[in-house]
């Protein structure tokens, strides 16, 4: 599993943004959805420029307008977006045309999922594979994996929720065509938006060895 990528999203507070930095992950994510309890808004922007340039800095929206997305990627300097409502191919189309590497976030359902999944094929450079829940991601539960099996679209993905430091044997061993990323929230918290650093460097290093 040395070669997956590792994203560690709902940072929100400066000295554990940079501490979590330290531990290298290949994404960091960062929520504007105000209604989150990790909502990163309020953030001075250069907090988020001080972490290092090669680790990609992910803006998480839902059913925000274009033209906020845009002024938010512009203000914290975000290489990438997730998007986590009923964005459309077309809006994805016009961010990924524009340079800003795009991510789509489905809930798993079943074959529906990756019916609608195949419709971002060409629009988005990622799917992320998330729980069914009524949150926008955030939830802290599992999906059955297995159901992956019936993913067979072009585009790469991340695999999100409920993902905690128990799952690290379950990741090591896991197989798809496809995967890209991990993705981590919830569960390596101490509170909302605050990671346990000591969780994370045992996870990301076991992840990587």
């Amino acid at each position: 599993m040395s070669d997956i990528s590792i994203k560690v999203c709902g940072m929100k507070e400066p000295e554990n943004i940079l501490a979590v930095a330290k531990l290298d992950p290949n994404y960091m994510g960062f929520i504007f959805y105000k209604a989150s309890p990790r909502y990163a808004g309020t953030l001075d922007p250069v907090v988020i420029k001080q972490v290092p340039s090669h680790i990609c800095k992910v803006g998480i929206f839902v059913n925000e307008t274009e033209q906020e997305i845009r002024t938010i990627v512009n203000k914290y300097d975000l290489q990438a977006v997730q998007l986590h409502g009923n964005e459309t191919p077309d809006m994805c189309q016009t961010l990924k045309e524009d340079g800003i590497c795009t991510i789509k976030a489905l809930p798993v359902t079943g074959k529906e999922t990756f019916d609608r999944a195949k419709t971002y094929d060409t629009a988005c450079d990622y799917i992320l594979f998330d729980t069914q829940t009524k949150l926008y991601g955030g939830s802290g539960q599992k999906f059955d994996w297995s159901l992956l099996d019936k993913y067979k679209g072009n585009l790469p993905f991340f695999l999100s929720g409920g993902i905690g430091p128990d799952d690290t044997h379950s990741i090591i061993k896991y197989r798809h065509m496809k995967i890209h990323a991990i993705d981590v929230n919830s569960g390596f918290e101490i509170s909302p938006g605050i990671k346990d650093i000591q969780k994370l460097s045992s996870f990301i290093r076991m992840l990587r060895h």
